[in-house]
């Protein structure tokens, strides 16, 4: 049994969202640590394992990997019997699993952009010694705004943003909303009373709790 391998780095935040679906499933990994700083993403021979060079890439035995919602989505299905079902409770309904679709490619499209503009903007240039652009942040949280006021009445209607239990569609949100909880953008949350119930929701479970203790 080759076991799971996750080939990324703790602080990225599209790596974070495989180790999320890992522990929710209680799965058993190893991660392997790819050096950002040193360009090893870009090199051989990360780049047989995604010719695009971006982390994370997943093995799990014989099968490869990369683009991380595409291997929460693997996780979700290979191991839905474990741990947390991280798909609709009916997921056979189509109708109810193109909510979750709709769901991830929202926060693929509308919000990871944005968002992570601001996580690199407060928190990145941070770790690297530049500068903060403000300009750039206020543009960004102006547009990161309308999202999250879409969010807000979304979830005066659901628990979650695809409906009544927490699914992928929450669980791809968790890694850069934790970053920008540590930046003025957290504002953006806590005006918002659903979404802030929800962010309080999400990132108090055990496996967003344990995603934070991983160190670059």
């Amino acid at each position: 049994m080759a076991g799971i391998k996750v080939f990324g780095n703790a602080t990225s935040p599209s790596t974070r969202r495989v180790l999320l679906a890992l522990h929710e499933k209680n799965l058993d990994f190893e991660l392997v640590n790819i050096d950002l700083k040193d360009g090893e993403h870009k090199k051989e021979p990360f780049l047989s394992r995604n010719p695009f060079g971006k982390v994370p890439a997943f093995e799990d035995g014989d099968l490869k990997l990369f683009e991380s919602r595409a291997i929460t989505q693997y996780i979700a299905h290979r191991y839905e019997s474990q741990g947390t079902n991280l798909l609709p409770a009916d997921s056979k309904n189509p109708a109810h699993y193109a909510i979750m679709t709709i769901g991830m490619e929202v926060e693929a499209h509308q919000f990871d952009p944005v968002a992570s503009k601001l996580v690199w903007e407060q928190v990145i240039k941070n770790f690297v010694g530049l500068t903060t652009d403000q300009a750039i942040v206020a543009e960004e949280e102006a547009k990161l705004a309308k999202v999250l006021d879409v969010y807000e009445a979304r979830l005066k209607e659901f628990k979650y943003l695809a409906g009544e239990t927490f699914t992928l569609t929450d669980l791809h949100h968790i890694p850069v909303v934790q970053y920008l909880l540590g930046t003025p953008t957290k504002k953006l949350f806590t005006e918002r009373p659903r979404v802030n119930e929800w962010v309080a929701e999400v990132t108090k479970r055990p496996a967003s709790q344990k995603i934070l203790k991983y160190h670059h």
